[in-house]
């Protein structure tokens, strides 16, 4: 998903991504699964869209394959974390 971005989102390009993570936590306490995608690029853009995109579609690939058990199922506070460099510089919530 985060090397699609461009065909997904108006006005984004497509970047030459050399590294993409995506991690899954599961607590068995609370039923959740927490979804970090870590995204890499070598140049000065940044790729905030391609690590949101991605943890978006990994939950909704989640939700698909699960729905048959819990249609009730949240996906929520999907938000940026942590972003170093770009022509913006860095964010950290």
């Amino acid at each position: 998903a985060a090397k699609k971005v461009d065909a997904l989102i108006p006005l984004t390009h497509p970047l030459a991504i050399n590294k993409v993570t995506v991690d899954f936590d599961l607590d068995d306490r609370t039923h959740t699964i927490a979804i970090t995608a870590t995204v890499g690029i070598t140049g000065r853009t940044g790729v905030e869209m391609e690590a949101l995109t991605a943890v978006s579609v990994a939950a909704l690939t989640i939700y698909d394959m699960c729905k048959a058990v819990d249609k009730g199922m949240i996906i929520n506070n999907i938000r940026l974390e942590r972003k170093i460099g770009g022509k913006s510089g860095s964010y950290q919530r």
